[in-house]
């Protein structure tokens, strides 16, 4: 199975290392629990530019795709997803400041233009609340936060949902696999490692 072909269904999960963010994005079995590995990502956590790039597998010996930002720190920056050529495939954004109540982002794809949000307004006020406390903001966070991603038209084009365990472990849906699959895994992986930012 290959991103690039879409995937309707695949699984995101965080592995936490000293210096860097890795990722896995694998297939999703019908009951949700990872399958096949898809790509291999990899965030280094002391970089200017926020970029990640996805491999085939942790040998990271052939990248797949990416997505790097556009600006150097800048809390609306626009991120560009490349294929492994460096061709951009789509792009996303966070609106800043509708984030400031409840995270929003702006993803734009070939065949698809969709604004996401946090899907509960009291997850994403308790989740804030956590964040701003020191001591426990080191602790994994309890909430389960889910994305649903629209298009204008009201069809949805990208969910991602939080799974219940002490490491990030999320399902994402793309309904009929409308959107690129390496699209869909980026913004996957920005919902969780940008999210704070």
């Amino acid at each position: 199975m290959d991103l690039a072909q879409g995937v309707e269904r695949f699984t995101v999960t965080q592995k936490v290392t000293l210096m860097v963010n890795r990722y896995e994005i694998r297939t999703a079995a019908g009951d949700g629990s990872p399958g096949d590995l898809l790509a291999f990502a990899q965030q280094k956590r002391t970089a200017f530019r926020e970029q990640v790039t996805f491999y085939r597998d942790e040998s990271r010996s052939a990248a797949l795709f990416s997505f790097r930002a556009r600006q150097r720190l800048d809390l609306g920056a626009t991120y560009d997803v490349l294929d492994a050529a460096g061709v951009p495939i789509g792009s996303f954004r966070k609106d800043f400041g509708a984030s400031l109540l409840r995270s929003t982002w702006h993803l734009e794809a070939p065949g698809a233009v969709a604004r996401g949000s946090e899907r509960s307004a009291a997850t994403a006020i308790g989740r804030r609340i956590w964040e701003m406390v020191p001591i426990v903001d080191a602790l994994p966070s309890p909430f389960r936060f889910h994305f649903d991603f629209v298009d204008a038209a009201g069809q949805t084009v990208l969910v991602s949902e939080r799974g219940q365990s002490l490491r990030d472990r999320y399902l994402v849906t793309v309904p009929g696999a409308r959107l690129d699959g390496r699209v869909a895994a980026a913004m996957a992986v920005a919902l969780d490692a940008l999210q704070s930012r």
